[in-house]
């Protein structure tokens, strides 16, 4: 049965502290993004720092994906 990317997230949040590191800081930002949704009026500064943390969400999801690319290209090399 192959490996899917899920199993590899999951063995990864298991037993790498820099995937581990990126999801909390992934799960912090989700938290203040929501926070801020809650506000049913946004100032400019409530607006800009919403969207800031939106791309450092993205930016730290990016990395995540990257770690689970690179651990998959490598359980790909070493089962040829």
């Amino acid at each position: 049965m192959p490996i899917t990317s899920g199993d590899i997230r999951e063995q990864l949040l298991a037993s790498n502290p820099e995937y581990q590191r990126l999801a909390q800081e992934h799960s912090k930002y989700d938290t203040q993004i929501e926070q801020l949704s809650k506000s049913s009026f946004h100032n400019s500064e409530e607006l800009i720092q919403e969207v800031e943390l939106k791309k450092l969400r993205l930016r730290v999801r990016d990395e995540m994906e990257h770690l689970v690319a690179r651990n998959s290209r490598t359980r790909s090399a070493s089962a040829d």
